[in-house]
């Protein structure tokens, strides 16, 4: 006979998403505490598909490696002769050098604003997924003539139920950032011809308030400075709203971005 669950405090709770570990992009320590439905696209496996047909590729801003790694298992032994990576935050990197060295892709440690350390025309296909920014100008610079950008960018006003829950109506220049018409404006600016784009919003829901403490400890720019002791009326306030009325409900905001460098004519 299975004892019931015993009921676990705020203090408890809050303790427990203090204190798992945020390095990489693996989010499976929600299971059963979060949810969040998944674009129709499939980014990662449709990356495995382009990686299948390129020859040198480069993944911007790969946190640990682990979807550009997935992306790369679906592709092989298909998978181009020259991979490379970037990433800006140093538990990441260490996390993604090892995880892509048996890969036999390099990853490079490099700010997120900082120029792309290769050559002009490298790479016939570049990768990202949520990037923070996407430096169009230093993308266009990298591709070869004909070479494809293909990211899963984050869209505007992505979980600001959960923002705006903790700071508060946001302005409209805030909640309108990230907007896919406006990177596409930037990307053509850049000399790049966007040949699809397409955009989700995905309902999200999180079940207890250890969930909440652990994403906005993650994904730290939702609640920009966000701590336990500065946050803590808020998250109790949140806390009681999931114990009275169920998960909270918040919505993602997805786009995928397909577009290429022209070819030079002849």
């Amino acid at each position: 006979m299975t004892e019931p669950q015993t009921h676990r405090t705020f203090e408890d709770l809050v303790a427990e998403g203090a204190a798992v570990p945020t390095e990489g992009w693996d989010f499976s320590w929600f299971d059963g505490r979060a949810t969040e439905a998944r674009p129709t696209w499939g980014y990662a496996r449709a990356a495995g598909r382009r990686l299948a047909r390129a020859s040198a590729a480069l993944d911007i801003q790969t946190g640990g490696g682990e979807v550009f790694d997935f992306a790369l298992g679906t592709a092989a032994p298909d998978r181009p002769r020259l991979l490379a990576a970037t990433e800006g935050w140093p538990p990441n990197v260490t996390k993604a050098s090892a995880l892509l060295s048996a890969r036999g892709a390099v990853v490079v440690a490099l700010p997120e604003d900082a120029p792309l350390p290769f050559a002009d025309e490298t790479f016939d296909l570049v990768l990202s997924r949520h990037p923070v920014r996407a430096h169009w100008a230093e993308i266009a610079r990298v591709l070869c003539p004909g070479g494809t950008y293909f990211a899963q960018h984050v869209g505007p006003a992505s979980v600001f139920e959960l923002v705006e829950f903790f700071l508060g109506p946001q302005p409209e220049a805030v909640r309108g950032g990230r907007h896919p018409d406006g990177e596409r404006a930037a990307a053509e600016a850049a000399g790049l011809e966007v040949v699809g784009l397409r955009a989700e919003r995905l309902r999200m829901e999180f079940h207890d308030i250890a969930a909440v403490v652990y994403f906005l400890r993650k994904v730290v720019w939702m609640v920009p400075g966000f701590t336990v002791e500065e946050y803590e009326p808020r998250l109790r306030a949140l806390h009681r709203r999931i114990e009275t009325e169920g998960p909270f409900v918040a919505h993602s905001s997805r786009h995928l971005f397909d577009a290429r460098r022209p070819a030079r004519r002849p």
